[in-house]
Order: structure tokens, then sequence, then C-alpha cells
């Protein structure tokens, strides 16, 4: 078939190499605008516009999906299917009327669970155990649309956001190949998703990742490993922000109070709602991440101190 890819973070790369060394034609690539990232927030393209400029692709940044270029252009092309990964924008159904077979997209969770923009770090914080993707076409309303297929993956005890979606990326690529060619050779059809067990996954905030001390201890683990990358788990310490790295769970300890700190052997511990957790890395403000036992030397941690409770 010929096609049109829809992606943006490094997430949506897999698909793409896959796409691109599939027995498929890739027309073009769409992505979101250049953006400032970084300290020195300079202007840079995607993850996949780099990708796809080095291969020498036509890459497309409309502002918008609704821009009336960018569609003359999609219908110049005239693709039979536009996969998506990761895109970041929603597509309004007069673009997804384009293609004869649909946009394609590869969704991180087993649907109907978790629709919406963050479904990894939703199911690191419901501290599920199994978790997948889904190749299902987009439809209008959100992530709703009928399932081509599914495959699962086991979520591991120390999984952060960011090695769970490498691991649903990179294994995800194979599901869409595999749904591309079935379409085109007329052997797969999409089956309406189950009308019970939807779930939401929105995007968490600053304040999602801020770490709340009284809940237990393994609510704290889940929450940390949830937010790592993004937006990065915090707490407050001394009325300032410290970002905290994935902890480990310390059931032996159950003398500190919630958000109370503590040094045993060597080892920081913080008190929750039930036991202790260990600190592993702490970034505090303006710094790069340190091992917590650098970082308690440095803060010339008091007995009795604590990290904020709220």
């Amino acid at each position: 078939m010929r096609l049109v890819f829809a992606g943006t973070p490094t997430a949506a790369l897999p698909t793409l190499h896959a796409i691109l060394d599939s027995g498929h034609e890739l027309a073009a690539v769409v992505t979101r605008p250049d953006a400032r990232s970084g300290r020195g927030r300079r202007t840079t393209a995607s993850p996949v516009a780099e990708v796809a400029e080095e291969r020498g692709l036509e890459v497309l940044k409309p502002p918008s999906p609704k821009d009336p270029a960018f569609v003359q252009r999609l219908r110049e092309l005239r693709p039979d299917c536009c996969p998506v990964v990761a895109y970041g924008a929603l597509v309004p159904q007069a673009v997804l009327d384009v293609p004869d077979h649909g946009w394609v997209n590869l969704h991180f969770s087993l649907l109907p669970a978790w629709r919406g923009a963050a479904p990894v770090q939703h199911t690191l914080l419901a501290g599920e155990e199994l978790t997948g993707a889904t190749a299902f076409r987009l439809v209008a309303e959100l992530d709703a649309g009928p399932v081509y297929g599914v495959l699962t993956e086991r979520v591991r005890p120390d999984d952060t956001t960011g090695s769970l979606q490498e691991r649903l990326a990179t294994h995800g690529a194979a599901l869409m190949v595999s749904t591309l060619d079935g379409i085109a050779d007329g052997t797969l059809e999409a089956r309406p998703q189950p009308a019970e067990g939807v779930s939401t996954a929105p995007k968490l905030t600053t304040e999602d990742a801020r770490v709340r001390w009284t809940v237990p201890a393994e609510q704290v683990d889940r929450r940390v490993r949830a937010c790592i990358p993004a937006p990065g788990a915090w707490t407050g310490f001394r009325d300032r922000r410290v970002k905290l790295s994935p902890v480990s769970l310390r059931p032996e300890v159950t003398h500190l109070l919630p958000g109370e700190l503590g040094v045993d052997k060597r080892l920081v511990l913080v008190g929750t709602g039930t036991h202790a957790v260990g600190l592993s890395d702490v970034q505090p403000p303006g710094k790069q991440p340190m091992p917590a036992e650098a970082w308690v030397r440095g803060a010339r941690l008091e007995s009795g101190e604590s990290f904020a409770v709220e």
C-alpha cells in the first residue's frame, strides 16, 4: 500500500523504521511542528522529522491537521492508509476520510482500557501486571475505533514509563506492519471494541507528579516510576522541589513518620503511610541527579527533617 505515516516522539521511531523496511511505499511523513526544548530552549525538529529528513522523505509539519494546505497536500499524495503512532494532535473526520483504509493507530494499552494521552503512565499508577498495544482504526471519538489486533506485555516490578513504553514501541512496530499487511491483502477485519472496561488516561500534570508520603509505600513507588521520564516525580524539601528517581520498598522499616527522612547503613529512607522506602538518586534544583547519600551529605540533614507532607 501507499502510506503516509504520522508520528512525533521517539516512541514512534520503531514503527517508522519497520514501515521503511517493509514492502509498503512510504510517500511522506506527518509530524508536529518544530518546538523549543532543552535548557537553551532551542527550536528543534521532532525525532520523527529528523529520521524522515535523513531518509529523504517529504515531511509535513502542519500547525493543525485542519490546516487547509495540509489537507490539500494529503489528498494530492493519495495514500491508501495512514499509520499513526503518538502523533500528538486530534485528526478531524475530513482528514480521516482521505485514505481509503483510514488511519490506523498504534496505542500503548489494551483498549478499551486507558484511552487517552498517557496510557503507560496510568497502567503503572494502577499497579497493573499486564498491558499491551492495540492497532485500531481512528474514529472521531477518542481511541474508540474498531480493533485490528493486539499484543500483550508483562509489566515488570522495576518498570518506569520510559522502559515500558520502549518495549511496547519496539514490539508494537511489528504489530503495525502485520496489520498493514492484513489490510492490504484483505485478510484482516477490524472489530468493535468491547463496551465494558473503558478507562481514560489523561496527560499527567506536574501536580500529578508530586509524591504524597501519607499513602502506602507501594503507591509511592508506582507514582515515582509512572512519572519517569516525564513529568518527573518530585517532593518538597525546605520549601524547594527535589526530583526523585525510583525508590525501593523497605517493609522492615516502620518507625518513620510519613515524609520523615532517616539514614540507616548508608541507605536514605523516607517514611510513608505504611513502611519506608529507600531513595536512589535525588536531583536538587539546578543540579544533576546524585546518589541519595551524597545529597544527604550536601544538605546536612538534621534529625527529624521531612519531605513536605500535604
